[in-house]
C-alpha cells in the first residue's frame, strides 16, 4: 500500500539525522562538528477518506490531511483539465440514515 496523496502527490521522502558535538560559537565554542550522519523517513499523514463529488459519485481517496483542512479538491482529467470541487465526506451507517429522516 503506497503512502502517496491523490491530489498534492506528497509521499515519503528521505533526509539525514544529523548528529553534531561542541559550543555553538555564538555561545563563545570553537564551532559545531558533524561526528555522524543517518538515514531517515519523512511521512506524510495519509488518510483514506470517502468523497462524495458534485456528481453524486462516491470515491475513496489516499489525502494528506493538508488537503483535509483546506477543505478543497483539486484533480486533474485525462484531457489535461484541471477539476476543483469541495470536500465533502461521505457519511455512513446510521448516520447516513439519521440524516435521510431529517430530510424527509
Amino acid at each position: 500500500m503506497s503512502r502517496v496523496c491523490e491530489v498534492t502527490g506528497r509521499r515519503t521522502e528521505v533526509g539525514h539525522k544529523v548528529k553534531r558535538r561542541g559550543l555553538a560559537k555564538k555561545e563563545g565554542g570553537v564551532g559545531r562538528r558533524v561526528t555522524g550522519r543517518s538515514k531517515r523517513k519523512f511521512k506524510p499523514n495519509i488518510q483514506t477518506i470517502r468523497v462524495l463529488t458534485p456528481e453524486g459519485k462516491l470515491m475513496r481517496m489516499k489525502v494528506s490531511t493538508k488537503v483535509i483542512k483546506t477543505g478543497v479538491i483539486t484533480l486533474k482529467k485525462e484531457g489535461g483539465k484541471k477539476r476543483s470541487f469541495p470536500l465533502v465526506k461521505a457519511l455512513r451507517g446510521r448516520n447516513r440514515a439519521f440524516t435521510k429522516a431529517q430530510k424527509g
